[in-house]
C-alpha cells in the first residue's frame, strides 16, 4: 500500500455502514486527506487507526493537492475521504484526483454508501436512468436557471432528476420544483438517511412544501431529492393498475373504521395518490355503500 491514492467512501450516517474494506484501508494507511479533520478523526477513531490526518477541503485543494503528491512521491500510501459519502462526487476532492493521474501515481476507489442509490432504492419511482445533479446554486435566479436546463436535459433523456438540497435552502428549493413542473409531478424526498431520524417521503410534488412544513424538525438534516417523469396518477397506471387497484381496497377497507377525511388522509400517506382523487374514491365508495341493500337472511330448512 505505497505510492497509491484511496478514495474512500465513508458512511453518510450510520459508522456501522463503512465496508470492511474500507476500514481496513483506513487503519493501513499512513495519511488521510480529509475534508475536515475534526469529523474524520472520529472516524479513526472507530475503525482503529492511527493515521495522520491533513485538510483536503472546498478552499484549498490545489495547495493539498500538492501535499498529497508529496506524501505519494515519499512512498506514503493517502486516502482521500470527505465527511459523508463518496469525495469528488458533490464533495472537494476531483483536484487531488487530477492529480494523481497526471503525476502517475494509481487511484483505487474504495466505494461505499450513497445518499443517492439510498433514496432510489426506497423511493419506488420510475425504472429509468437518472441524472445526478448535486446541489442547485444558492442564488434564487442562478438555481431556476440550472433547475430549468438539468430538468429539461432529465426530460429529454426520459431520466429521473437526482439533486441534494441543504437544511437552509429545501424549503425554497421544494417550492421551486412546484412551480417549474407543475404540483402533480411525482416525487420523492429521502432525509437524514441511514441515521436515527431517517425519512423517506413519495408523493406529489404540490404537497412537499405541506410535507416539510408539518413538522419543524424536518428542516434540519440533509437532503436528497428525486424528480420523476410522471405523475402519481400515470405511475399507477404503468403498474397495469395496481396501484389503482390497491387504493380502493384501501379505501373501502379504512372506510369500515374511520371517517372518510381520515380515512383519505391515510390512503394518501400509504400510497402518494393525490388528496382530491382519493376523496373522489371515498365519497364514490359511501354512495356505493349507502345504495347496496342489506343482504337477506337465508332461509332456513324449518
Amino acid at each position: 500500500m505505497t505510492n497509491r491514492l484511496y478514495v474512500v467512501a465513508t458512511p453518510i450516517g450510520n459508522l456501522s455502514d463503512l465496508s470492511p474494506r474500507a476500514a481496513e484501508t483506513l487503519r493501513t494507511v499512513d495519511v488521510v486527506a480529509a475534508e475536515d479533520t475534526r469529523v474524520t478523526r472520529v472516524l479513526l477513531r472507530h475503525v482503529g487507526s492511527g493515521a495522520k490526518t491533513m485538510a483536503a477541503h472546498e478552499h484549498n485543494q490545489r495547495a493539498a493537492a500538492e501535499s498529497v503528491l508529496e506524501h505519494l512521491r515519499a512512498g506514503r500510501a493517502v486516502a482521500l475521504v470527505s465527511d459523508a459519502g463518496t469525495p469528488a462526487v458533490s464533495d472537494p476532492g476531483n483536484l487531488i484526483v487530477a492529480a494523481a493521474h497526471e503525476a502517475g501515481f494509481v487511484v483505487e476507489p474504495i466505494p461505499g454508501p450513497s445518499a443517492v442509490i439510498a433514496l432510489l432504492s426506497a423511493a419506488g419511482l420510475s425504472e429509468a436512468p437518472f441524472l445526478f445533479e448535486g446541489f442547485l446554486p444558492a442564488r434564487p435566479k442562478n438555481r431556476d436557471a440550472r433547475l430549468a436546463t438539468a430538468a429539461g436535459a432529465a426530460d429529454a433523456a426520459g431520466a429521473l432528476l437526482v439533486l441534494y438540497e441543504a437544511p437552509h435552502r429545501i424549503a425554497a428549493t421544494l417550492a421551486a420544483l412546484a412551480g417549474h413542473y407543475g404540483e402533480t409531478r411525482l416525487l420523492a424526498i429521502g432525509r437524514e438517511l441511514t441515521k436515527t431520524f431517517e425519512e423517506v417521503w413519495r408523493g406529489p410534488a404540490g404537497q412537499a412544501p405541506a410535507w416539510l412544513a408539518a413538522r419543524p424538525e424536518r428542516t434540519r438534516g440533509e437532503f436528497v431529492i428525486a424528480i420523476d417523469r410522471r405523475t402519481p396518477e400515470e405511475a399507477a397506471e404503468a403498474g397495469d393498475g395496481a396501484s389503482a387497484i390497491d387504493a380502493q381496497k384501501l379505501l373501502a377497507r379504512l372506510l369500515q373504521d374511520l371517517p372518510a377525511s381520515r380515512a383519505v388522509k391515510l390512503a394518501q400517506e400509504l400510497t402518494g395518490l393525490p388528496h382530491r382523487e382519493l376523496y373522489a374514491k371515498a365519497l364514490s365508495l359511501r354512495a356505493e355503500a349507502a345504495e347496496t341493500p342489506p343482504p337477506e337472511d337465508e332461509p332456513r330448512d324449518d
